[in-house]
This record gives C-alpha cells, sequence and structure tokens, in this order.
C-alpha cells in the first residue's frame, strides 16, 4: 500500500466528529481521487500534511512549538515525505522531529481536520495544507527540545493558553474531549 492510498483509506474509513469534519473529508478525499501526488508537497496549490497534537495524559497541559516561519503556536506537523508510508506515521514522524519527544502514546485515529493557507510554503503561491491531525500523550517532565523549524516548545496549560487562532484553540478542545471521554 502506497501513503496515497493508506490516506485515502483512512479518509474514506474514518467517522467525522462534526459536520465541518465530514465536509474537510469529502474535499480531502476528491483531492486524492483527483491528485496521484496529492501527497507531495510538489502538487500546488494544496497538498495533504500531517500533525499531533500533543496533551499530558491527565488532559491539563498540552506541548506547542513556537514555529519559526508561521510565527505562531502551533501543534507539530508537516510535509509527507518519500520515505512515508502512512498517514499516522507522518504525523508521528513530525511530532518526533520538532518536538523531540520520544515517548509518545499515539492514537493512529484522526483527531480532526483542517484547512489553512499557508503563504511560505511555495513562494509566488498561496498553498493549502489539507491537514489530518492527530492525538499523542506525553508525560511532562518528558525531555522535549526546540527544532530548527521552532523558536521554542513549551507546555502550556489547556486553560492558559498563549495567544494562538481560534483553530488551535478548537483542536485542543477536541483533543481534551477525546482524552476525558
Amino acid at each position: 500500500m502506497t501513503l496515497h492510498s493508506d490516506a485515502r483509506a483512512v479518509l474514506a474509513g474514518w467517522t467525522p466528529p462534526s459536520p465541518r469534519d465530514a465536509e474537510l473529508r469529502d474535499r480531502f478525499v476528491a483531492h486524492l481521487d483527483a491528485q496521484p501526488a496529492g501527497m507531495t508537497r510538489e502538487c500546488l496549490p494544496d497538498h495533504l500534511t500531517a500533525g499531533t497534537i500533543v496533551l499530558t495524559p491527565e488532559a491539563d497541559a498540552v506541548l506547542l512549538n513556537h514555529h519559526r516561519k508561521a510565527g505562531g503556536w502551533f501543534a507539530f506537523g508537516g510535509h509527507c515525505e518519500p520515505s512515508d508510508t502512512t498517514l499516522a506515521g507522518v504525523a508521528l514522524r513530525e511530532a518526533h522531529e520538532e518536538s523531540g519527544l520520544t515517548d509518545l502514546d499515539f492514537d493512529p485515529e484522526p483527531l480532526d481536520l483542517d484547512e489553512h493557507a499557508v503563504e511560505f510554503c511555495a513562494p509566488g503561491t498561496t498553498v493549502h495544507h489539507l491537514d489530518v491531525r492527530f492525538l499523542a500523550t506525553a508525560p511532562r517532565d518528558g525531555e522535549h527540545r526546540v527544532s530548527e523549524e521552532s523558536l521554542d516548545v513549551r507546555w502550556w496549560p489547556v486553560d492558559g493558553l498563549p495567544d494562538v487562532y481560534d483553530d488551535m484553540r478548537r483542536l485542543i478542545a477536541d483533543a481534551v474531549a477525546r482524552l476525558t471521554r
């Protein structure tokens, strides 16, 4: 199975938690059906990406990175690489690379979907990241580090977040809800 076919199977078989996610899932599947290279950053103006939101097992804190290019606090994530074989694997690899954490309890079921414009992905073009986001937990005392892509990596109380975009607030709330149900 290729990364493309894995991503399509994961998305097509996923039961979205909201009408918003159902609409995005249908858009992402249609993109994959129309674009054999839809998982690669060379597929413009849209391509799939994957990420991971990391919470403590108690769901009281979230580990975020202050992204160097985007200039804000985000979950971990990014582009698919030629060596990737699964969509969940992309999200887990990105979480390891960007957080430095090696002890992640990773849930391979997508948490939510998001589409966002990125101005710096391909200079001169507005690219849309079709982002599939997963959930992982890690102990707060795990050894995290700052990667080349970040200015900072820090635990934040879920009730004391820094200035983040509304979609990050929604993602964190969805992650907390999944862990506490």
